[in-house]
């Protein structure tokens, strides 16, 4: 039983696989604080560079009609 058990601990297959779960699961969980935390800046920023955008994108087609 014991030897069983000293295997399992030796054995390293399988680990890459949950070390990439354990590590998407804690971006999902930073990302989530994040976002939360500074949701209405970031919407904010978005909105302001779509409106540059659009007047940029007005500003040319008033040009070359």
């Amino acid at each position: 039983m014991i030897a069983v058990a000293k295997d399992l601990i030796r054995d390293e297959s399988g680990v890459t696989a949950i070390e990439y779960g354990l590590i998407a699961g804690l971006m999902a969980a930073l990302l989530l604080v994040v976002l939360g935390t500074f949701g209405d800046k970031l919407k904010g920023l978005f909105n302001a560079i779509a409106d540059t955008l659009q007047n940029a994108t007005d500003t040319v087609q008033q040009q070359n009609p």
